[in-house]
């Protein structure tokens, strides 16, 4: 009963982690946009960003990831031989693709709090689906746990890759249309 304990708090603070990158990237992008914007409100929107920014990555994100680490790892110890199957070697490397993920954004933080990001909104915009592809492949891994099934579902992540990468152009033309 104790790993089902455990279970629940690793799901519920990986959706934490989770709303905390998409949320977190979002932010991003309007930061980034207000440099299109006339100097007064460019300087009122990116203070507000600034701090709304910084108190979800310290008091949300940063958390959320920390204790959905520590209750993902004390599974693994509890339960040991999910260490022998393939799906879960494939999963710990989405995993460690998603620290990689998480650490960019910091550094993204960081730049923002030192008034140097440079990216612009439509690169947030792109960067935003690496959540989202990570998102659908754990999530499958872990349902499915085959092969087989699972190279299924790697394949729908490269698809579902494309149709957000198209959405993402189509959303573009839309806003450069609808601005001219």
């Amino acid at each position: 009963m104790f790993y089902f304990y455990l279970k629940a708090l690793h799901i519920i603070f990986v959706v934490c982690w989770f709303a905390g990158l998409f949320y977190i990237v979002r932010l991003f992008v309007y930061y980034a946009e207000t440099k299109d914007m006339p100097e007064l409100q460019s300087s009122i929107l990116r203070e507000q960003y600034t701090i709304m920014t910084n108190r979800l990555w310290n008091i949300i994100t940063w958390p959320a990831a920390i204790l959905a680490t520590i209750f993902g790892a004390w599974m693994l110890v509890e339960q040991p031989f999910w260490l022998q199957q393939p799906w879960m070697h494939v999963k710990l490397l989405f995993v460690a693709l998603l620290f990689a993920y998480h650490y960019t954004c910091h550094l993204f933080v960081k730049q923002i709090n030192d008034r140097t990001l440079t990216k612009t909104s439509s690169f947030f915009r792109i960067w935003n689906e690496g959540a989202t592809i990570i998102l659908f492949s754990v999530v499958f891994l872990v349902i499915l746990k085959s092969a087989v099934n699972w190279i299924f579902g790697v394949v729908g992540i490269v698809g579902l890759s494309i149709l957000l990468m198209l959405g993402i152009k189509l959303y573009k033309r839309i806003r450069e249309h609808k601005n001219n």
